[in-house]
């Protein structure tokens, strides 16, 4: 038995029209309704006649029941939808989000002049600014140029920033860093370095935690003023803060401590830079130089020392430093050098040492690792590659396949991938296979498919030595991951610098990285293997009182890397 109820009851035909805000709204929803009723309807008495049989009118109420219920819900989902539409289209055509996109297309432009006149006119006409807008203003208030040299147009956008953020105050507005760390920009190129101090101090009142950036105005404020107590200030609030100096801010305190003769403070950035930067840039570079050429760094160190004392401070160190201050007196000789394979410096004569990496370190690395990739991957993916890893592992060398398979190639290559891990295979202790890292499309499209080839991916899989990353993730989280995990050699010309790394921190991956990354160099022979070297690629001081300064000029793989070697004229006997 076929029975059709399309009709709307009164209640919903009351309802319709205020539920629509046009002829054609109105039109489109009746269109759905009545597809509503005349098709789903249908098949639901169909069934219902089939199956349980009822009277006619018990399914006529249930069939308008139905009808009325569906079309209200539709109509209700409609109207919220045309509601969010409208609050989105207020919003946008708001002076206040009118005037955001011209200032944000002012800051991209640079262009003040405009900027001050849209503000001058929202002001006239009464329109809210939001700290947004005002930080556009700041920032666009600040010096071109960090040089100091200002002219007259700068005292006046100076002193129009400062205008702005007076305004500010009066009209109520919170602050956040952005804006704290501008106007601290303003008052340094002012030359008021301690009012830009004050001005990272009151962030704490606000609630602002300060970063980095926010404390440069006042650091290198003090710096070039050759305020060195007040810098040092800034410096010990820094570090109350957690916040981390980098390479920018140390070699400003290492030039500062320099010029002043702080001796003390020259060996404690010295270290600091040791810990934090590892190799350093020109600038940084030409800095120490200056500092071991001066007069002062002749008359300062130890003549005698317990030697005793300074073998313990290397010991406890984990090599490569002492930490008793400088040792000996006299002119130093600084040159620029190079080391050998076996880290012999080509200057002086010294070998420089491999610095031991604590295993706790690596295993809490290792967790840290694993619990980054959860995050970043699909749980189960990674979780199930772990155990994986559990039941084949551990190895003796993991190879990044698609970085190795494209290495001075065009198009994929097994074979390269193949001589290499036959490389690894012949040197290894254990004489295993090394893991492979490919991902699922590698292994089952393209090349993959020559018959060479997949003989090839069969004898890896079949020693265990082969995992297919799934669809969707991201290969470096499973490479990085075996090779940590395994302690192990890592074969890949990743420089791994993007922002994956970079969550990782620069504490101990550089370290870890440089103990177990092995490169490839292309050569009329095929890849040659390019071992981590026997050293460690970081700031040394020698228990004779040396020191070796590596820079980022050379890479020992294309060019021999570049050492600052600092010795005494005369050393202790």
């Amino acid at each position: 038995m076929l029975l059709r109820v399309a009709s709307f009851p009164t209640k919903t035909s009351i309802l319709l029209p205020f539920f629509c805000k046009s002829s054609n709204a109105l039109f489109f929803h009746s269109k759905r309704c009545i597809y509503i009723s005349r098709n789903y309807t249908s098949m639901t008495i169909i069934y219902n006649a089939k199956n349980q049989p009822k009277s006619l009118v018990s399914m006529a109420r249930k069939t308008t029941h139905f009808s009325t219920t569906s079309a209200e819900a539709l109509l209700q989902s409609s109207t919220n939808m045309g509601n969010r539409i409208s609050r989105k289209k207020a919003r946008r055509e708001s002076p206040e989000m009118i005037l955001r996109v011209k200032l944000d297309m002012c800051s991209k432009n640079g262009d003040l002049a405009e900027a001050l006149r849209l503000y001058n006119e929202a002001r006239a006409n009464n329109v809210q600014l939001n700290v947004h807008h005002y930080n556009v203003l700041l920032y666009l208030c600040s010096p071109k140029s960090d040089s100091g040299e200002e002219d007259g147009e700068d005292f006046v956008r100076l002193d129009k920033g400062f205008q702005i953020f007076k305004q500010m105050r009066i009209d109520k507005v919170e602050p956040n860093e952005a804006t704290f760390t501008n106007i601290s920009r303003l008052a340094a190129a002012k030359e008021d370095p301690k009012l830009a101090f004050d001005l990272v101090k009151q962030m704490k009142d606000h609630g602002i935690v300060p970063k980095l950036r926010s404390y440069g105005p006042a650091l290198f404020g003090f710096c070039k003023k050759g305020m060195a107590d007040e810098a040092y200030e800034v410096d010990s609030h820094m570090i109350d803060n957690g916040v981390l100096a980098e390479e920018t801010e140390l070699s400003a305190l290492l030039r500062l401590s320099s010029e002043v003769k702080r001796e003390g403070k020259v060996y404690e950035m010295m270290h600091r830079l040791r810990a934090t930067v590892r190799q350093v840039s020109e600038e940084t570079a030409s800095t120490i130089g200056d500092w071991f050429r001066s007069k002062r760094a002749a008359e300062v160190g130890a003549e005698k020392w317990d030697v005793r004392k300074v073998k313990k401070g290397v010991l406890e160190g984990g090599g490569g430093w002492h930490g008793q201050g400088w040792l000996g007196k006299g002119n130093w000789t600084v040159v620029r050098t190079k080391m050998d394979e076996a880290g012999v410096c080509q200057s002086c004569g010294e070998k420089l040492v491999c610095i031991d990496i604590d295993p706790e370190e690596t295993e809490n690395f290792a967790k840290s690792l694993a619990k980054l990739a959860s995050e970043k991957e699909a749980r189960t993916n990674f979780a199930k590659f772990q155990e994986w890893l559990q039941r084949h592992g551990p190895f003796d060398a993991v190879v990044d396949g698609a970085n190795l398979g494209l290495a001075n190639q065009h198009t994929f290559s097994f074979p390269q991938i193949m001589r290499v891990v036959n490389q690894l295979r012949q040197i290894s202790p254990t004489k295993k296979f090394p893991l492979v890292i490919l991902h699922q499309s590698r292994v089952s499209g393209g090349p993959a498919q020559h018959p060479n080839n997949k003989k090839l991916l069969e004898t890896w899989k079949r020693a265990g030595a082969l995992y297919s990353t799934p669809q969707g993730s991201n290969d470096d989280w499973y490479w990085l991951y075996a090779a940590v995990s395994s302690k192990c050699l890592l074969v890949t010309n990743d420089e791994m610098r993007d922002h994956l790394f970079n969550l990782l921190g620069n504490s101990f991956f550089p370290r870890w990285k440089e103990k177990h990354q092995v490169r490839i160099k292309p050569s009329n022979n095929g890849l040659i293997l390019h071992m981590p070297p026997p050293y460690s690629l970081v700031i040394q001081e020698s228990e004779q009182g040396s020191w070796h300064i590596p820079t980022v000029t050379g890479d020992d793989l294309e060019t021999p890397r570049q050492w600052v070697c600092a010795t005494r004229m005369r050393s202790h006997e």
